[in-house]
């Protein structure tokens, strides 16, 4: 397995001419390329680390599995194409249980994405948006509003590698009722952060994911947004504040969409129906709730 961490030498300046050279530790970026039955899927940039779970919940994203008992198994093998016997830990081939159809060529990414961006590449904006197994919309889950509240500090205070790296995004899935962190995951890329959380899920034979609440640390984009659905997630929360696209797709999927969850305050941008307020502010969010859509 690739390292997590690397140690590099950087020079630091402060203003009045202050110069100190020390090492950093930084978060390593290498590139995964998974393979489906031998065949070249997709290549992502992703910190090293359950890589298994990263490529399943990558087909479950992509609509190619939607339970664990679709996922038969994975293994690391060499350098692209090379047929060495040195094993880079940078190509993933999976195989899917007997009768799984593989992944069909119109879903197959432009053969690389970025740690930033998860579906750029699609051959087209129409097969974005995937069609989940699991109605999301029916989830009757609900949560208050102090559970949620805690989230991000209860997400930031396992972040181990951030700790010492400053460079990961992280995704955390909580029970909505207990506040129980079930798995959290860490990753140069927010994408793949959710997509190993949704692997472990599917691992697990834990799909579809009712009555959790998925905490990101960054922005809430149109594709984990589009994760979450596949992985039947009902509420997501972030950090930071979501996309128009995003906002748009959790309002069609039935999502709790939840952004810029900081300390005291956040903002519902769908389904705030799932929010029980404390008894002082019940009258306010039931305002809200009324004129968000369902």
């Amino acid at each position: 397995m690739g390292r997590i961490t690397v140690r590099k030498p950087i020079l630091t300046l402060r203003a009045g001419g202050e110069e100190r050279r020390r090492p950093d530790t930084l978060a390593v970026e290498e590139p995964l390329e998974i393979r489906v039955g031998g065949t070249p899927l997709a290549v992502t940039m992703r910190t090293p680390g359950h890589d298994v779970e990263l490529a399943a919940g990558f087909l479950v994203s992509e609509a190619v599995i939607a339970r664990g008992s679709q996922f038969f198994g994975a293994i690391h093998c060499g350098g692209p194409g090379t047929g060495g016997v040195e094993n880079t830990y940078n190509v993933l081939d999976v195989t899917l249980a007997p009768g799984v159809q593989p992944p069909s060529p119109d879903i197959a990414r432009s053969f690389y994405t970025t740690s930033s961006c998860g579906v750029c590449g699609k051959a087209s904006i129409d097969a974005v948006e995937t069609v989940s197994e699991y109605d999301v919309a029916i989830d009757e889950v609900t949560v208050t509003f102090e559970r949620l509240a805690a989230l991000p500090d209860l997400l930031r205070a396992q972040q181990a590698v951030f700790d010492k790296t400053g460079g990961l995004h992280a995704a955390g899935l909580f029970d909505a009722e207990t506040g129980e962190l079930l798995v959290l995951r860490e990753d140069v890329g927010r994408h793949n952060a959710v997509d190993k959380v949704v692997g472990w899920a599917t691992l697990h034979d834990r799909l579809p994911l009712r009555g959790t609440v998925l905490q990101v640390s960054g922005r809430a984009s149109f594709e984990l947004v589009q994760k979450a659905a596949m992985a039947g997630i009902p509420i997501l929360a972030a950090v930071s504040a979501p996309s128009s696209l995003a906002v748009d797709l959790a309002a069609a999927r039935g999502i709790t969409l939840i952004g810029f969850s900081r300390g005291q305050s956040l903002n519902v941008y769908s389904r705030a129906d799932r929010i029980r307020s404390s008894e002082s502010q019940g009258a306010a969010a039931g305002a809200v709730a009324d004129m968000l859509p369902r």
